[in-house]
């Protein structure tokens, strides 16, 4: 296995956990609550976005032997990056999803 691989998978698993806020209305998919407040969807979309980002440096430190570190501006482009990965979700939630429940 190359070093494309992980990456490709840990991308995938970003963008599914970026989304997960939004097209689940349970907390963190296990707990069930009746109505989902806005704030606790993105409580837990920061959540999902520090273990995602745990898991990313995780992976390099396990594919690479060292973490290298970084200046603040990684760490805001990633999360701007995570919020663009979101974008899907928080789409069908708020538009889409009226407009599938009326038809």
């Amino acid at each position: 296995m190359t070093n494309q691989y992980p990456i490709y998978i840990l991308l995938c698993l970003l963008i599914i956990a970026a989304n997960l806020p939004w097209l689940s209305d349970k907390l963190f998919c296990i707990l069930s609550i009746k109505r989902k407040p806005g704030w606790l969807r993105a409580c837990e979309w920061l959540t999902l976005c520090a273990l995602s980002f745990s898991l990313g440096f995780a992976l390099e430190y396990k594919v690479m032997g060292t973490v290298v570190s970084q200046a603040w501006e990684f760490y805001v482009v990633a999360l701007c990056l995570f919020a663009v990965f979101a974008l899907p979700g928080f789409i069908y939630h708020h538009d889409l999803k009226k407009i599938f429940q009326q038809r």
